[in-house]
């Protein structure tokens, strides 16, 4: 934060949260700032949802931004709590990401603590003193039950003082985080949009290899398969269940030696890169249930929510997976590698989604999956693709992860700059945004 000055004069604030703080704030009991509404919620009140993401808005506005349903209540609503525009609610989550801030008047559930600005508060400055990490940290030491999923209440946000400051300087603090956050969202917004058109090249790239080959001069034919439309001449066309094997029997995780395997779930496997994201044993993991003993090198599909493409190689012989996964041997002129791109495969991923049951969670049968069709190269040329696919995605993984890594680095400038700006360690009373 060195480029914003400092205040000239601090003291010590006596609260661990804020530290040293401008000579000229205050620190006071937060009763004396806001108070607790205990008011029913009114008949004409809409009902809100508190979200860390949003703040307190109408669920319908939720729903719409988020493209899911919440629960509602339809009857007994006198459970419900009235609360008023720039009042702040307590959440069931509080004390994950802070207090959330009401944007319009409504009702919301009675889990919910709504408080009111009394005298000394903009709300738009406590909008951001509520998410500063150091605030929050504090509110988590007011209660030894946050660990067992218990809600905060009125009583844990009144053990917690706040800084009592001029209002013009709140409006100033709040006027200067709102330009400088916008900036920072809107350059984390570009490497979001970055990063979801390199996981579409990347898909792009491996789905056109795997149907079409490397050799664009290749004579083409008609595959026969909708989904694949023409394939390069001298490819064969041919069932999943022709040229692959799907194991079954399933061995005791708890038995040793399989205690000290690897067990691989879907949740360990990234969607759409057939990345390895967590290597753990059966035994570390606490697995009790049946699984499946896989080969090294051999193919490991998820079976459930097929839209995810969790897909990878068996990276030992010491692995097991999960019965919610098929380990598939590939054979008959087939390669495992090849085969497991093409299960990464945008076409093959479109395919099985069509095919699995239409539930809250689908699946894939292993009767569905062996009607599918895939091309198949001679066994040269699947390796030959295997090879350029790695190289290539290897390239654009790299873009991602530098992607990835400019997100968080402004992630946590973002966080740095609304502690500072919050807790008086920079001084922006005579801030003014630079010219456009």
């Amino acid at each position: 934060m060195s480029r914003y000055k400092a205040y000239s004069e601090c003291r010590d604030s006596g609260l661990q949260w804020l530290g040293d703080i401008p000579d000229h704030w205050k620190v006071i009991q937060s009763r004396r700032l806001f108070a607790q509404r205990k008011e029913r919620a009114r008949p004409v009140d809409e009902q809100l949802t508190a979200s860390q993401k949003y703040g307190v808005i109408y669920q319908k506005l939720f729903m719409e931004l988020e493209g899911q349903s919440v629960v509602q209540v339809q009857t007994g609503s006198d459970i419900l709590k009235h609360v008023e525009q720039n009042d702040f609610v307590i959440s069931m989550r509080s004390f994950q990401g802070g207090l959330e801030w009401c944007q319009y008047p409504g009702s919301v559930s009675s889990a919910y603590v709504g408080i009111i600005p009394v005298k000394h508060v903009v709300p738009e400055f406590f909008r951001y003193l509520f998410k500063a990490e150091s605030y929050i940290q504090a509110l988590q030491s007011t209660s030894n039950l946050v660990r067992d999923g218990q809600a905060l209440r009125f009583e844990n946000f009144s053990q917690v003082h706040l800084p009592q400051i001029p209002e013009s300087e709140q409006k100033a603090i709040a006027a200067f985080l709102d330009h400088e956050t916008a900036k920072i969202d809107a350059l984390i917004e570009k490497q979001q949009r970055l990063i979801e058109l390199l996981k579409e090249k990347r898909q792009a790239v491996i789905s056109h290899a795997v149907t079409k080959g490397l050799n664009p001069n290749a004579p083409m034919k008609d595959s026969g398969v909708e989904w694949l439309g023409e394939v390069p001449a001298h490819w064969e066309i041919r069932k999943f269940n022709h040229c692959t094997s799907i194991k079954s029997g399933q061995v005791d995780p708890t038995e040793f030696p399989y205690s000290g395997f690897t067990l691989i779930a879907p949740n360990h496997i990234e969607s759409g890169t057939g990345k390895i994201i967590s290597l753990k044993t059966a035994q570390e993991q606490g697995a009790d249930s049946g699984k499946y003993l896989c080969s090294e090198g051999e193919v490991i599909y998820s079976k459930i929510r097929p839209a995810l493409a969790k897909v990878c190689i068996s990276p030992s012989n010491q692995t097991i997976c999960s019965a919610d996964m098929y380990p598939i041997c590939a054979n008959g002129g087939l390669l495992n590698e090849f085969l497991y791109w093409s299960l990464l495969s945008t076409w093959f991923t479109s395919f099985v989604i069509l095919e699995s049951d239409r539930v809250a969670m689908p699946k894939i049968n292993r009767e569905k999956l062996a009607e599918i069709s895939l091309p198949i190269p001679p066994t040269h040329e699947q390796t030959e693709i295997s090879e350029y696919l790695k190289k290539q995605t290897s390239t654009v993984d790299v873009l991602l992860d530098k992607a990835r890594s400019g997100i968080e680095l402004l992630q946590e400038r973002r966080t740095a700059l609304i502690s500072a700006a919050v807790t008086g360690k920079i001084d922006v009373r005579d801030w003014q945004p630079a010219a456009a």
